[in-house]
């Protein structure tokens, strides 16, 4: 029987294992995916199998750099409790400087990539199988910058927030950082309004029009009004507009600015963020484990 590339997909996604494992292991069972499984299984290599339908919703976020060049990256496991174990945390680093230094373009081809003399993915498996946990490498950016940039590095809570920003026009560490860390607090979209685009600020104002004419101001007074409101609107959710946590009385931009400085891009990671945790019943669990 043929082995498509579906078939290794659907084998990586139920066992964890490397693509070449999955397409060997299909080969050798002549397609038959419940053999396949077993068969990876008896090899040793599917250690991870019984934790791929798990949901890893905690981890770490972390910021690295080097020269020129910065990632991002986010790593997950189950639990905030392996989150802190040392060994989950140096998983992190070792993925983050792979990461690093060989600039992959995308998940998939960083799970593939060779890695202390296996792939990535089986490193990662290696470590379900100490750790005892389902973990995955969720997201990375790698990020460079010019000579005249510098880089904002900032991890809040241990790494439930990670910020990396570029900051032009400077060589003030310190600045970037404190940049890195209103983004973590206030969470914003953008950088600046040019980068809002014009569909979703017409969605706004029509909006704000409305609310305005349920309130019954009148039509001549509507469009001021409306102008006003958006600037509350550009606020929330650009980070220039926005007042610095560490000096309200001043715009993020402005501050920056007064600094000969301009913030070029950020990168905000919270941990979980748009995974649908499962909610268990802990009574429940508990008498399931005992019932064993």
């Amino acid at each position: 029987m043929a082995v498509t590339a579906s078939m290794v997909k659907e084998l990586r996604e139920k066992t964890g294992a490397g693509m070449m494992d999955c397409k060997k292991a299909l080969t050798e069972t002549n397609g038959d995916m419940e053999k396949a499984v077993d068969f990876l299984r008896e090899k040793g290599i599917a250690s991870a199998a019984k934790k791929a339908d798990r949901v890893a919703a905690e981890g770490l976020a972390l910021v690295k750099s080097e020269g020129n060049k910065a990632v991002i990256v986010e790593v997950n496991s189950e639990t905030d409790f392996v989150a802190k174990n040392e060994n989950f945390q140096n998983l992190v680093g070792e993925l983050a400087s792979h990461i690093l230094a060989n600039s992959p373009a995308s998940v998939e081809e960083a799970l593939s990539q060779s890695m202390n003399g296996q792939t990535v993915q089986e490193y990662i498996n290696s470590s379900i199988a100490k750790i005892g946990e389902k973990i995955s490498l969720r997201r990375f950016e790698v990020v460079e910058k010019e000579d005249g940039d510098v880089f904002g590095e900032y991890l809040h809570m241990g790494g439930r927030i990670g910020v990396l920003t570029v900051v032009g026009g400077s060589s003030d560490e310190e600045l970037a950082k404190d940049v890195a860390m209103h983004v973590a607090a206030i969470n914003p979209t953008y950088v600046s309004r040019d980068e809002v685009s014009p569909e979703e600020v017409e969605r706004e104002r029509e909006v704000l029009t409305q609310q305005a004419l349920n309130e019954g101001k009148p039509e001549n007074i509507v469009a001021k009004m409306v102008e006003g409101r958006l600037s509350k609107f550009f606020e929330q959710v650009c980070l220039l507009d926005q007042p610095f946590v560490k000096d309200g009385d001043q715009k993020v931009g402005k501050y920056v600015q007064n600094k000969g400085a301009s913030v070029k891009s950020f990168i905000r990671y919270e941990v979980g963020e748009g995974i649908e945790k499962r909610e268990d019943n802990f009574a429940e669990e508990v008498m399931s484990q005992v019932k064993k």
